[in-house]
């Protein structure tokens, strides 16, 4: 299953205290404000990118279907699954719930992306992303990140610490863990041998996959991060760990990831529900 997106630019400033409003007024205030900041993260061109991720890994999972490739109906499905309006809408509502009631933070988030370095570095994530998606560049990086490790380069130890301050692997493990349970529910609810399996079957044939998850997330993740924020100052990269640090960083970055969790548990489950109902249909 692919990764969750790691939308981690580069995020400094200062919170910025908002006026005392009527509880309507500032519902609906702090409503738009999570909307910008959906925009200022650039969440649209994410989704176009995740869309074209998904399309990939569906075409490599219709591979292990009994035909050898999917039906039409698997490709319409795969399509309606990856819908980016859909998904837009999905984010931003989960966005908002993780966000509720704390509006210093999304302004805070805001005060930054609406400034040259925020934005720029919010594109390198995305063209990064993109970039991986060719299996030789995937090769490249990871060929590189091994270069700046062994050399012990400082870069590498930036790297590494933006990673373990904003939780990025084990993050991201339990969320390709829980996407790929959500997909086995899924399979089991179109029918055929999962269906007859219990739930903690099916968690055991998701745990037995940890250990590979871990290294294939690491294997991707910290070439994509060094790829990212290459041509980003020591000095930015330092000023967004010490960002994330603070109470303001942690909440935003959990809200990111937790609307991310959302909109992968819901379209790993169709997937799941899809492929089902794919292997089925060629078992008759």
């Amino acid at each position: 299953m692919a990764l969750r997106p790691l939308v981690t630019a580069l995020m400094i400033g200062t919170a910025v205290l908002l006026p005392a409003q009527e509880p309507a007024r500032a519902e609906t205030a702090q409503a738009g404000q999570v909307r910008a900041l959906s925009d200022a993260l650039l969440i649209g061109d994410v989704m176009a990118v995740l869309r074209d991720e998904g399309m990939a890994n569906a075409a490599e999972l219709s591979a292990d279907f009994a035909a050898g490739n999917g039906s039409p109906a698997w490709d319409a499905a795969v399509s309606q699954i990856y819908d980016t309006a859909r998904m837009r809408r999905d984010f931003d509502a989960a966005l908002a719930e993780a966000l509720a009631g704390q509006p210093q933070a999304v302004a805070a988030a805001l005060a930054f992306f609406g400034t040259d370095p925020g934005a720029r570095a919010l594109r390198l994530e995305i063209d990064a992303r993109r970039a991986l998606l060719d299996p030789e560049a995937e090769t490249a990086a990871g060929f590189a990140w091994e270069d700046m490790v062994r050399q012990g380069l400082p870069r590498a130890r930036q790297i590494e610490r933006f990673a373990e301050v904003n939780d990025l692997l084990e993050s991201n493990v339990m969320g390709a863990l829980n996407a790929n349970l959500a997909f086995f529910h899924g399979m089991a609810e179109a029918g055929g041998p999962l269906a007859e399996m219990s739930e903690s079957d099916l968690l055991a044939m998701v745990w037995e996959s940890e250990a590979e998850t871990r290294g294939s997330t690491a294997k991707w993740m910290f070439p994509f991060l060094a790829l990212a924020y290459e041509p980003l100052s020591d000095a930015e990269l330092d000023a967004y760990i010490a960002f994330s640090e603070t109470p303001e960083g942690q909440r935003v970055n959990a809200a990111i990831f937790a609307a991310f969790d959302r909109i992968f548990l819901q379209i790993s489950r169709d997937l799941g529900r899809a492929a089902g109902r794919e292997m089925v249909g060629q078992d008759i």
